[in-house]
């Protein structure tokens, strides 16, 4: 082979390139197209389309990737608008809850003050009869210990 090229280099006499193709040259040059025309629809055509189809697949995953997270970006808009939505109705309905329970509170409360003003002013009543009992026990205890203090003091029965 070193013999069919011709050696490449610049003469000494100012020349120029010195290529001589012969019969090797020709013979090399036919089986590699040969072999491109052999190889192209065989391995280079397939592999080709291998490749488009991974390509293909590729932006098809990234198209659908994009579309995915568009998809779930409208999604968290969605909950986030629902959830805020839910807190104002849960306020609102807590901000009731407190009102009832705060007018409730303050019916019990009226009842319970009714209710203890009536126990305290019957127990009031209770005590003065009671007092206005013990008073007139007293009274009449009074005389008759009287009585017995002057049958006592003077040694004999007094009426």
């Amino acid at each position: 082979m070193l013999h069919s090229i011709a050696f490449l280099g610049i003469s000494a006499g100012g020349g120029g390139v010195n290529i001589d193709f012969d019969l090797t040259f020709t013979l090399q040059m036919l089986l590699f197209v040969v072999l491109i025309v052999a190889l192209k629809p065989t391995l280079f055509d397939p592999l080709l389309k291998v490749f488009e189809a991974r390509e293909a697949r590729t932006e098809g995953a990234k198209d659908s990737a994009r579309e995915m997270q568009r998809q779930a970006g409208e999604l968290l808009k969605r909950y986030e608008s629902e959830l805020q939505r839910v807190n104002v109705a849960a306020a609102e309905e807590r901000d009731k809850i407190r009102a009832e329970t705060t007018r409730l509170e303050g019916e019990i409360l009226g009842k319970a003050r009714a209710a203890s003003a009536l126990v305290l002013e019957s127990g009031r009543k209770e005590i003065e009869r009671q007092v206005q009992q013990i008073r007139f026990e007293l009274g009449r205890r009074s005389e008759v210990l009287g009585r017995e203090v002057a049958a006592r003091a003077l040694g004999r029965d007094v009426q």
